[in-house]
């Protein structure tokens, strides 16, 4: 199915019935990554799987940004007439979430941030330059906005009262210092650090958070 909002229109999947969730995926993925995860959660909510711009089926544009990317879910939301969505988002859809989180709480029920980021320098150095180097022999732009963005100040998350489920893998792509960080800073909430995962292996095609999420949605 296709949404418009804004200037593109946005490809998402509709599962099961009841109080909606909306599921966010990260760079250069697609909904499917979450299939597994929504097989364990489609009983109990309405889930819709968006494919952000410029991924998956969804419109490919020039405009791209993570706060265009949270316009268009903000504008995604309002579309569909709820009071408030619970949002999951992974990595870049983690992103977003936090963001929403800050200008629209009001939309948002709970939110469950998997692998987040506030700034690039959260990334380990080693991995940050791996990224500078294949961006400069591609131009790739999803490339380009993970060098450039986010640049979400860590006392504007501080605000965030939408209740949080914070999740990152012990082998995450992520300094310790800012994980340590960005879980104090969880205002309502909790951090879960998965044993023996890393970034991706938690999540895609993955539903070993379905119990957790469950529990706290």
């Amino acid at each position: 199915m296709y949404r418009k909002v804004n200037d593109v229109e946005l490809y998402y999947e509709e599962f099961g019935e009841g109080k909606p969730l909306l599921m966010l995926h990260g760079s250069g993925e697609n909904l499917e990554i979450f299939y597994k995860l929504i097989d364990k959660l489609k009983e109990s909510y309405k889930i819709y799987a968006i494919d952000s711009r410029n991924h998956g089926k969804s419109t490919m544009t020039d405009k791209y940004s993570y706060n265009i990317m949270a316009e268009d879910i903000k504008a995604f939301i309002e579309s569909l007439g709820y009071d408030k969505v619970n949002v999951l988002g992974f990595s870049d859809g983690a992103i977003i979430g936090i963001l929403l989180g800050i200008s629209n709480p009001n939309q948002l029920g709970k939110l469950i941030l998997l692998g987040p980021n506030l700034n690039p320098k959260d990334m380990e150095e080693e991995l940050l330059n791996k990224i500078k180097n294949k961006y400069e022999k591609t131009g790739d732009k999803l490339l380009k906005l993970m060098l450039s963005e986010p640049n979400i100040d860590i006392e504007d998350f501080k605000q965030i009262e939408n209740e949080i489920l914070l999740v990152f893998g012990e082998n995450d792509i992520f300094k310790d210092e800012f994980i340590k960080e960005i879980s104090k800073a969880v205002n309502n909430g909790k951090t879960k650090i998965l044993e023996g995962h890393d970034h991706l292996s938690y999540i895609v095609d993955n539903d070993i958070l379905a119990e957790d999420i469950l529990d706290f949605l």
